[in-house]
């Protein structure tokens, strides 16, 4: 996840294939990555710098970047930005990230595990910032995060990477709202249509089931009992279960 975000923000350039935003190569394109603002997981920031010195930082690199902006995310974060930056906690120094980001006013956010050490306070006032962000629908935000909770939350589209591979990349209403997950004995295991398995896993009793169309399944395979899905169950089902049974 980490080496397809570098690539997407321009840090790395690609052996072979292109990176491209809104069709334009990514790749020394200073006019296109002023327009992309990026969190990783390790913020990069100056030994000696307070949140004030990078704001200045960040200025100088995006001419879009807006004070007004800046003014209204201080309510929300309530940092002191003359105190050195290593002088914060982890917690603290992902809000100051969060606070220059948003402020450089970019069309895109692309974020490697965003919340990861925020306390739930901060956790869901982030998340309502990210709501908000995208909501003109002239913003977007591509977030790497293993909290699947959130994805819920504020996904549109969930893409699912597994050891270098991609596995799957669905809207999440069509996750939630059509996946399911059948649940059955040996041998009533034995009479589902092999076309309807996605993946599938057998546990201490029982068989679970994955499968795309839970009211379809459930008319099909009546009286056995299909439960709604989540990303978790989904996520340990393709990883764990078996595609080709």
């Amino acid at each position: 996840k980490s080496t397809l975000i570098r690539h997407l923000t321009g840090i790395y350039r690609p052996d072979s294939g292109t990176i491209t935003i809104d069709g334009q190569p990514v790749w020394e394109n200073a006019a296109l990555k002023a327009r992309i603002a990026s969190i990783p997981d390790d913020w990069y920031y100056f030994n000696t710098a307070s949140i004030r010195d990078m704001t200045r930082f960040y200025r100088g690199f995006y001419p879009n970047f807006s004070m007004e902006r800046w003014e209204k995310l201080r309510d929300i974060f309530r940092l002191d930005e003359k105190r050195p930056i290593r002088r914060l906690s982890k917690g603290m120094q992902k809000q100051a990230a969060f606070w220059l980001s948003l402020s450089a006013m970019p069309d895109c956010l692309i974020l490697d595990e965003p919340v990861d050490g925020l306390d739930p306070v901060m956790r869901d006032e982030m998340l309502e910032v990210f709501w908000d962000f995208v909501q003109d629908e002239e913003h977007s935000i591509l977030m790497s995060s293993h909290i699947t909770t959130d994805l819920e939350r504020i996904a549109d589209r969930i893409t699912f990477l597994h050891r270098g591979k991609l596995l799957f990349c669905k809207p999440k209403d069509e996750l939630l709202d059509r996946y399911g997950i059948l649940r059955c004995g040996a041998a009533d295991f034995a009479k589902i249509d092999k076309a309807d398995i996605l993946a599938c896993r057998r546990e201490d009793y029982q068989w679970s089931v994955l499968v795309a169309d839970k009211e379809a399944a459930r008319r099909k395979y009546r009286p056995q009992v299909l439960d709604d899905a989540t990303i978790d169950d989904i996520l340990l089902l393709v990883v764990k279960g078996e595609q080709n049974p």
